[in-house]
């Protein structure tokens, strides 16, 4: 769409919406750019733009440069119309914020329901077609989540193949910058637009989205968890789930229900440490100077991490480690591992229990063993509430999920549905 087309849109439904923490009118771009609009999780630099992070005081009042993702964008010709809502620090999977006020997901206008967390906004601006694609960070499932509760795909890359410079941490070991758009194609185009080496924190790439998309997925062979391991599992994402499986041998793929190691589920844990150990050494220092204005559940979660001492961080790591050597060699054999992304659909937001993170179950597990991931919508409740088949790859096989991705997206029936925005107007 055009940036007019976006500002538009925004004007007339963001007001409810409360995808967009800053809106730029005219959209930042270089010379006589013709690309995509795209968005920006409000986690990630913008030169002279104050860099929000969800909180009431702002994490940088006035960054001195563009984070690298969003400078290649630019480069790439992308038109970048505003920065959207996160959860405060990027610490929660809900999209809950008591600090500025969690956005709405748009596929129910009468119910304020959960959006999806921490990418809250950038999902419910794709979603609502308030741009063409956005970028958000993904630590335990930040992308892919509101990717599956908005109806949107959502792209995580491995770790080295974006730049994590100038995109503020909640836990290093296991941050990822990924996109989030309307369809597999502008996914992968915008996540080659944003990879590659930088010296520092990416050392792989860039991301070549076209001889993916383009690559054949007959005949790949597919592990699918079975359902009854995935237990507690709403019957209507069991319902979308399996409907999905058939699809994906209906495009050709040999679907095989296994039950994968151990360590693909045990990653749950271990991976909450990890964010709470590290994310509570990069904000102690702000928690203890703003903590009255700060959520007392994202203070909580970040708290727990005192009791995580730095042996036993050392210890989680070394445990991580074989995690991933067992689980890298287990899924040699296949081209890639399905589940549904979450394992409810989207509930009202004023009964959201903070204490759980249900929408993550399924999600953490790539973050914890660094794999690729993709969520693609593959239905719809009876309530009309869009359910996500999350596609898991090989180390450093993005290219995989992309290819996998887009087959299921060709049969699933999913392609152009859109949530209905007249009580948003």
């Amino acid at each position: 769409m055009t940036p007019q087309q976006a500002l538009d849109r925004i004007r007339r439904y963001d007001g409810r919406l409360n995808a967009f923490v800053q809106v730029f009118d005219p959209p930042l771009e270089i010379g006589r750019a013709r690309g995509p609009t795209v968005a920006i999780k409000d986690l990630i630099d913008v030169a002279g733009v104050p860099t929000g992070g969800g909180a009431r005081i702002p994490l940088d009042p006035s960054p001195a440069r563009h984070a690298i993702v969003v400078e290649r964008l630019l480069q790439a010709g992308w038109r970048v119309i505003g920065k959207t809502q996160t959860v405060e620090l990027a610490y929660g999977g809900w999209g809950t914020n008591r600090a500025v006020g969690a956005p709405w997901n748009p596929w129910d206008a009468a119910v304020h329901r959960a959006p999806g967390g921490s990418s809250s906004g950038s999902a419910v601006a794709v979603a609502a077609g308030l741009c063409d694609a956005a970028l958000g960070s993904d630590t335990g499932g930040s992308v892919r989540i509101p990717a599956a509760t908005c109806g949107v795909v959502g792209l995580k890359p491995g770790r080295g193949l974006v730049s994590l410079e100038g995109v503020h941490p909640l836990s290093p070991s296991l941050d990822t910058v990924g996109a989030l758009a309307r369809d597999v194609r502008t996914a992968a185009l915008t996540l080659a637009a944003i990879s590659g080496p930088d010296g520092a924190t990416a050392d792989r790439g860039p991301f070549d989205a076209e001889a993916a998309l383009g690559a054949d997925s007959a005949g790949r062979r597919i592990a699918a968890m079975p359902t009854e391991d995935l237990a507690p599992l709403d019957p209507e994402v069991a319902r979308l789930y399996e409907e999905a499986l058939e699809r994906l041998r209906d495009a050709g793929m040999i679907v095989e229900i296994v039950r994968p190691p151990r360590a693909l589920e045990a990653s749950f844990g271990p991976n909450g440490w990890l964010m709470a150990g590290e994310g509570w050494r990069i904000w102690r220092e702000r928690i203890a100077h703003y903590r009255e204005l700060m959520d007392p559940w994202i203070v909580r979660r970040f708290e727990a991490g005192r009791e995580v001492s730095d042996d036993r961080l050392s210890e989680i790591h070394l445990e991580r480690a074989a995690s991933q050597a067992e689980v890298r060699d287990w899924l040699a054999g296949y081209h890639g591992l399905v589940s549904p992304t979450c394992p409810i659909p989207a509930p009202p937001i004023n009964g959201v229990d903070e204490t759980i993170s249900p929408l993550s179950r399924l999600t953490r597990a790539a973050n914890y063993l660094d794999l690729p991931g993709i969520s693609v919508p593959c239905g719809l409740t009876a309530a009309g509430l869009p359910v996500g088949l999350q596609i898991l790859g090989n180390p450093r096989d993005e290219a995989g999920v992309v290819t996998l991705g887009a087959a299921f997206e060709r049969v699933s029936g999913w392609n152009g549905r859109t949530p209905d925005l007249t009580g948003f107007g």
